[in-house]
């Protein structure tokens, strides 16, 4: 489905598609970019550009657009209190590792708390209408942008706002409004400073119309409407529509602090942990020069190395500045980010491991203990872990329960990689001799020896990490799950009874339903599968080891050791 194509046609209508009540109330004008031809609207009529190519992107930085100042954990009590007051129910965060999905590792938006596949359809279970929801996310594509360009995070706080229309909720006009209303009453923003853009969104078979608004060429949010079903111009309406409104709370934080980055007003006491570690002034003028420009450049280029040059040489920055004060303030900020990542999800019950979702989780770890030896830094993990986990444990109570949890897989992951540490010093030897290696081969690297870019950088092995290099690499991961799951031949099968939920039984008597290769499918079982990076259960069947199980739409998998 082209979403160009869509969007083409949803613009050609946007009275249909896009206008609101709000902006005929309010006085919005619709106006087309001078420079992207996208369409947007906003109350000053003379703004030719849109928010991401305007001339005020990114001039909250030492100038927030309001007098009220919200951190990470204030802006979630904001954003609550706005919704409960106006009649939505708050719901508790689902898990990061989204064990109800088998095409998903971890949690990757809001809407997937709700969502169930239904051989190839997806249907949705929301517990209230309409609801909000402080949804920790995890995604790996950027990692090489952490740390990096001031805004991009391995973790983030999805602010879900759910409605069904026809179950009793509300469609465009309603929550267009209480977007608006939250920005300009609960967060104190000048109305001219909210400007919507028209766009639309597409997956799983199904699309509609949305609006993002933005304050200062900062996106704080997405509303989506999902609508139609099919290909377009052959497209119905679906029976259940739903309005799926992501917003990012580091954002809104940062939108109202104006600091150089996201990171500074969303990591709590631990910032200041680490800024003291390095004796660096995070709000010096220098660093907002810097950080405003990678922001305003990174979504132009590609290439992450090439972003970082220009905003070196717009903001002015000396190559001794950039050794003492931005290299150290990006791993800082790595260090932070990364913990706060594994920290939700080793709670939820994932492992850093080699297999699944626990591949990303060893992977981050790793980038934490290159960096603090590269940096030569005198850091206590578990300090650090207490710190994210006492600023969090007010809206994210489970991080408290499992913090000693935490510390001792963390601590034991650690003390592997260094013991590795030879063997990836002769390694990275012979690589050093062989010349600058592809980003495939650092993938291979890595996936035979656990060599991270970071170390090979750290020894001399490589000048530069490649900027596609953890894209590809999640994108491999995640493809891999998605063909073991299409390989299987499990058409016509039913349903596995899962005993896991009920009494848990460490034995119980089952059919044999089908076997491929050293696989069994079973119409009952006890063994809890594999889920985001979360270890399965182990035993026996028929006196054959199980050494792994997986779960394939409702079919669970048992795959035997000699089998």
């Amino acid at each position: 489905m082209d979403k160009k194509e869509i969007l083409k046609e949803f613009s050609a209508d946007p009275d249909k598609y896009y206008n609101v009540k709000l902006f005929s109330e309010q006085g919005f004008v619709r106006k087309s970019c001078a420079k992207c031809g996208r369409f947007f609207w906003t109350l000053n009529a003379d703004r030719d550009l849109c928010p991401d190519d305007g001339l005020d992107t990114y001039s909250f930085i030492g100038e927030p657009p309001t007098s009220k100042r919200f951190d990470y954990t204030q802006s979630w009590k904001q954003v609550e209190e706005f919704f409960v007051k106006n009649n939505h129910t708050s719901v508790s965060r689902y898990p990061v590792v989204c064990r109800w999905r088998d095409d998903l590792y971890f949690t990757i938006a809001s809407i997937v708390d709700f969502q169930r596949v239904m051989g190839s359809k997806v249907v949705f279970e929301f517990p209230a209408n309409p609801l909000v929801v402080p949804q920790t996310c995890l995604r790996f594509k950027d990692l090489e942008n952490v740390g990096v360009t001031g805004r991009h995070f391995s973790s983030f706080c999805m602010i879900g706002q759910h409605s069904v229309p026809d179950l009793g909720g509300y469609w465009k006009d309603e929550c267009v409004d209480l977007d608006y209303r939250l920005l300009t009453e609960q967060f104190g923003i000048n109305k001219d400073e909210v400007v919507f853009v028209e766009d639309v969104w597409a997956g799983g078979g199904s699309f509609g119309p949305s609006l993002e608004y933005f304050v200062r060429g900062l996106e704080l949010g997405n509303a989506v409407f999902t609508e139609f079903q099919g290909e377009l111009g052959q497209h119905t309406t679906l029976d259940q529509r739903v309005i799926d409104m992501g917003a990012g709370l580091e954002r809104f934080a940062w939108v109202t602090m104006g600091t150089p980055t996201a990171y500074d007003c969303c990591f709590g006491p631990i910032n200041e942990k680490l800024f003291g570690t390095v004796g660096i002034d995070s709000d010096s003028q220098i660093l907002r020069k810097y950080f405003t420009e990678i922001a305003k450049e990174i979504d132009h280029y590609d290439d992450l190395n090439q972003v970082r040059r220009l905003a070196i040489k717009n903001a002015g920055i000396t190559d001794d500045q950039m050794q003492k004060m931005i290299t150290p303030l990006e791993g800082m900020y790595l260090i932070a980010d990364h913990l706060r990542t594994l920290i939700f999800a080793i709670t939820d019950g994932a492992l850093p491991s080699n297999v699944g979702g626990g591949y990303n989780l060893r992977m981050m770890l790793r980038r934490i203990n290159a960096t603090i030896s590269k940096l030569n830094l005198k850091l206590n993990i578990d300090d650090l872990i207490d710190l994210h986990v006492d600023y969090l444990k007010d809206t994210y109570p489970e991080l408290d329960e499992k913090r000693d949890d935490v510390k001792s897989i963390l601590k034991l992951e650690s003390a592997r990689y260094e013991e590795s540490k030879v063997h990836m010093k002769k390694k990275a030897d012979k690589i050093k001799e062989k010349g600058t290696p592809s980003v495939d081969e650092l993938i291979t690297y890595y996936e035979s020896d656990g060599i991270t870019p970071e170390y090979l950088k750290e020894v001399d092995a490589i000048s530069e990490i490649p900027s596609s290099f953890y894209s590809k690499l999640s994108d491999l991961h995640q493809s891999d799950k998605k063909k073991a799951i299409a390989q299987l031949p499990l058409e016509g099968l039913p349903e596995t009874e899962t005993l896991f939920y009920q009494d848990d039984p460490m034995e119980f008597d089952a059919k044999i339903i089908k076997v491929i290769d050293d696989m069994v499918i079973l119409d009952r079982t006890s063994f809890y599968a594999r889920g985001g990076g979360q270890e399965p259960d182990h035993g026996t069947i028929a006196g054959f080891n199980v050494v792994d199980v997986d779960k394939h739409a409702n079919i669970i998998v048992h795959k035997l050791e000699g089998g």
